[in-house]
């Protein structure tokens, strides 16, 4: 529609309930899917979309997360294209990044040099697919000043999001917004669900600016700084808030289990479960869309080698089965299942690796066993060692146990037999 549209990514995000995978990265950051950052979602989806003007605003732990789009997310600078982060500058105070929407207003700068009639703005940490063209065409179509994109999700979950409760008598639009509320009603045609914010949202520039600026003006004690708990609620009050259904949304060669797929990776549980599902024998989630294609990095690794076939060596095998094997990994004597290794990954003779997630350039030495685990970048698991076996062990060692009895292993930790070395501290086995 002749609208020039300018795309801001929130990936400032702590990730607190990531950790200890947050402990030295932004959640953006966090490796997905054996070859894939999270960020690298929510940039596809801009990209396939259309919309080639992308600022990323970042702040906690973000130097991973600069190097991966600088090494990956190179645009045509010669047709005005560009994937920039933007980090916290301190140009409006000598406040850091405050909230989402303090984020945006210190980067008004930005916006007032590009001049765009429309901003799209999208988190960093979904897994998803989403063209954000038909979203901004819905908001132009409806009149709305700000759109918010919904999507499903069970009622036990909405104290983890904002709650959107649609205007039934003006179709389109937002009647009421609850940030995480605690005991929301349910949707009319089912109780067990309500409508949650996924952190899209398509604003008019003037109107959104304006909003900022009222923002930022308002005392501490009356405001977060937020989207969803202040952006949102003050649009919504003047009835310009605009609902996106993201159910509408439509992606070439989208099959009918994951055209809907939205996933917030809000917990060691949900991310493991998810990485999970990648390798099932019918995913959800499909990554092989060549038609909406996912983009990320590890240009010129070499082809992931399997090695031994246990001709000479009584059950020295390597082999593979429901599994993401990224490029890098050789599988050397080792058996790989229902797991997702990433680039650079070695597996020794004898050892074994089930349902477990391995980052990369993690080592398993000889005769060790590897189960229901994540392994963080540069895990070294020394001959012998068994991990995700008995939990009071690992949770002895140092290690991170999610509810789920999912183990977690902090990067560059060395596991021994008898203690654990992660470069802060040594766990010695009792």
């Amino acid at each position: 529609m002749n609208k020039k549209v300018l795309a801001v990514v929130l990936a400032g995000g702590e990730g607190k309930r990531l950790m200890p995978l947050t402990k030295h990265r932004a959640k953006p950051a966090v490796p997905f899917g054996g070859t894939y950052r999270l960020i690298d979602f929510s940039l596809s989806n801009l990209v396939n979309s259309g919309y080639l003007q992308i600022i990323v605003l970042t702040q906690y732990k973000s130097h991973s997360l600069d190097r991966h789009i600088f090494k990956t997310w190179r645009m045509n600078q010669l047709l005005g294209n560009y994937v920039s982060t933007v980090p916290a500058q301190q140009r409006v105070s000598k406040d850091w990044y405050l909230g989402p929407a303090d984020a945006i207003y210190q980067c008004l700068n930005i916006i007032e040099d590009e001049r765009p009639d429309i901003v799209v703005i999208v988190g960093a940490d979904n897994v998803y697919r989403m063209d954000l063209s038909q979203m901004v065409t819905s908001h132009i179509e409806s009149g709305a000043e700000l759109t918010v994109a919904g999507i499903r999700q069970p009622v036990a979950s909405a104290s983890e999001f904002g709650v959107i409760e649609v205007d039934r008598k003006r179709t389109g639009y937002v009647k009421e917004f609850l940030e995480k509320p605690e005991n929301p009603h349910g949707l009319p045609d089912d109780a067990n669900q309500v409508l949650v914010n996924m952190g899209n949202y398509v604003a008019n520039v003037p109107a959104f600016v304006e909003a900022l600026n009222r923002d930022h003006k308002l005392p501490k004690s009356e405001t977060a700084h937020d989207m969803g708990a202040d952006i949102v609620p003050y649009f919504v009050k003047r009835g310009e808030c605009g609902f996106y259904d993201f159910t509408t949304n439509r992606i070439p060669e989208s099959t009918e289990k994951d055209e809907n797929y939205w996933q917030d990776l809000g917990t060691l549980d949900a991310y493991y479960e998810s990485n999970m599902d990648l390798i099932s024998s019918h995913p959800v989630f499909n990554l092989y869309n060549s038609s909406w294609p996912l983009y990320t990095g590890y240009i010129g690794l070499p082809p992931a080698k399997f090695v031994h076939d246990g001709s000479s060596e009584k059950e020295r095998v390597g082999t593979a089965v429901n599994s993401i094997i990224s490029p890098g990994v050789i599988i050397s004597g080792g058996r790989v299942s229902n797991s997702v290794l990433s680039p650079g990954v070695r597996i020794n003779s004898y050892a074994d690796i089930n349902k477990s997630i391995l980052m990369d350039n993690v080592v398993v030495k000889r005769h060790a066993k590897i189960k229901n685990t994540i392994l963080d970048k540069y895990v070294l698991v020394n001959r012998g060692v068994e991990i995700g076996y008995d939990l009071e062990k690992d949770l002895a060692r140092g290690f991170t146990i999610s509810k789920n009895g999912v183990v977690v292993v902090l990067k560059s930790t060395v596991v021994y037999k008898d203690h654990v070395v992660n470069g802060d501290y040594i766990f010695f086995d009792k």
